[in-house]
């Protein structure tokens, strides 16, 4: 076989000349600066994350508090289901609404209906502007500022199920 002249890994492309490295200084010196009593071997601490709940405990209990415990009450069999519920603001209801642009004033017609749930919301939230027109929102569950807000511009709001 052929010997391969350098080496061809990318890990050892732009390698840092010999001369130019700190442990050249250190030659001569017995112990290269790791000191002669305690001696510089491998992972005296153990490697990583070792000890957190024995000779590190200082360390994880003063800069990572809760790195070991356990909260609250356990769920057995959490399924997501149950929790499904997506959420619409206000501001972003005249993006569902087509018509919004050209509701007159409710003396011409009635107050328009618009049923989030059609669009896969089941909560509004009351966040920015409401329309200027009155409207009466159909949804799963509003928020206390959402229903200020609707009932504030003189619409409705409609609890389904």
């Amino acid at each position: 076989r052929k010997k391969k002249k350098g080496c061809h890994s990318p890990f050892f492309k732009n390698k840092m000349p010999t001369d130019k490295k700190k442990n050249r200084k250190r030659r001569g010196h017995v112990s290269c600066g790791h000191g002669r009593v305690g001696k510089h071997r491998k992972h005296p601490g153990g490697r990583g994350n070792a000890g957190g709940q024995h000779h590190h405990r200082i360390l994880f209990d003063k800069f990572h508090p809760n790195h070991f415990s356990k909260k609250g009450m356990r769920y057995f069999h959490q399924t997501k289901q149950k929790f499904f519920c997506p959420s619409l603001n206000i501001d972003k209801i005249q993006f569902l609404f087509s018509e919004i642009d050209q509701i007159t004033p409710k003396s011409n017609r009635e107050t328009p209906t618009i049923d989030i749930t059609e669009f896969g919301f089941y909560k509004m939230l009351g966040k920015g502007k409401v329309p200027q027109n009155p409207l009466n929102v159909k949804a799963k569950f509003f928020s206390k500022n959402a229903k200020k807000k609707i009932t504030k511009a003189g619409g409705k709001c409609i609890l389904t199920s």
